[in-house]
């Protein structure tokens, strides 16, 4: 969940009802499943939905980091093309994408460290809901049924 989450274009899915989150929540609960003997209780899929969650908007917090490092460059590239491509803007329009487009690399970064932060808070609180819902979804889809009752039966005197 928070490696798809965190992958530029994929993480579009999650404009879906939170795919990957839901998703993330669905495989845990699976794991969890076939880990157990008999079949897991709901309570138990949505706590492992829930820890699927919190793990993955960590995830998705260490890796966006370097991800928007890496794509930054091309993402500024992208801006100037764009500013270039127009140029029958006003002056004003075109002095708000100059500043947009990054050239203060010391602002870009931390307005980008704050998107961050601000975005990890979002997956942990949304991240929690829907993957226990997807947890829940997970034991309710992946049950075992319940083993046999064994009866003893011993001969009467």
């Amino acid at each position: 969940m928070g490696v798809l989450s965190a992958l530029p274009l994929i993480y579009l899915g999650n404009l879906c009802c939170c795919l990957w989150v839901v998703s993330g929540g669905v495989v845990a609960a699976y794991v969890l499943q076939q880990n157990q003997a008999g079949p897991i209780a709901p309570g138990d899929g949505a706590l492992v939905g829930l820890l699927a969650g919190l793990v993955g908007a960590g995830v998705h917090f260490v890796l966006a980091i370097p991800i928007d490092i890496l794509m930054a460059p091309m993402e500024r590239a992208m801006a100037q093309r764009f500013i270039d491509m127009t140029g029958s803007m006003s002056p004003e329009m075109r002095d708000m994408f100059d500043r947009m487009s990054g050239s203060n690399v010391e602002l870009s970064v931390g307005i980008m460290l704050i998107r961050r932060v601000v975005g990890f808070m979002l997956m942990l609180f949304i991240g929690a809901i829907f993957s226990t819902l997807g947890g829940l979804l997970g034991a309710a889809l992946f049950r075992k049924p319940a083993p046999p009752a064994v009866v003893d039966v011993t001969p009467g005197v």
